[in-house]
């Protein structure tokens, strides 16, 4: 009777250690896929704005070239495209809070996603 006892709590012992070996590692498996997806994210949103800003600054010479021939007059034409990325900027900086909090349930998003398509 004693070593049957022994037994079935070696085997018990045995399980158990295998299966937080496997929680555990079903844990980094989880981290690790949220981890790639979020570093994915932040490379493509990168790429975006990188070339979104080449963009923004050839816009940004064409129009201050076009304001400055269309008012005879090269600062005030680059100066009027001046004054749109200070209204921007303004508008942003007293938007900031809630472009942050967009932000944070985002990666709280990819995270915390329990219905993710794959």
């Amino acid at each position: 009777m004693q070593e049957k006892t022994d037994n079935f709590f070696t085997e018990t012992r045995k399980e158990l250690e295998q299966y937080i070996q496997d929680r555990l590692l079903l844990l980094k498996l989880q981290a690790t896929e949220k981890t790639a997806r979020l570093v994915a994210l932040l490379f493509v949103v990168l790429m975006i704005s990188l070339l979104g800003f080449f963009v923004l600054i050839f816009l940004s010479v064409m129009a201050g070239v076009y304001f400055s021939t269309t008012t005879n007059n090269l600062y005030t034409g680059f100066g009027i495209v001046a004054g749109f990325y200070l209204v921007l900027l303004l508008v942003f900086v007293f938007c900031r809070k809630w472009i942050s909090k967009q932000v944070i349930n985002i990666v709280i998003r990819i995270f915390f996603d329990k219905n993710e398509e794959r």
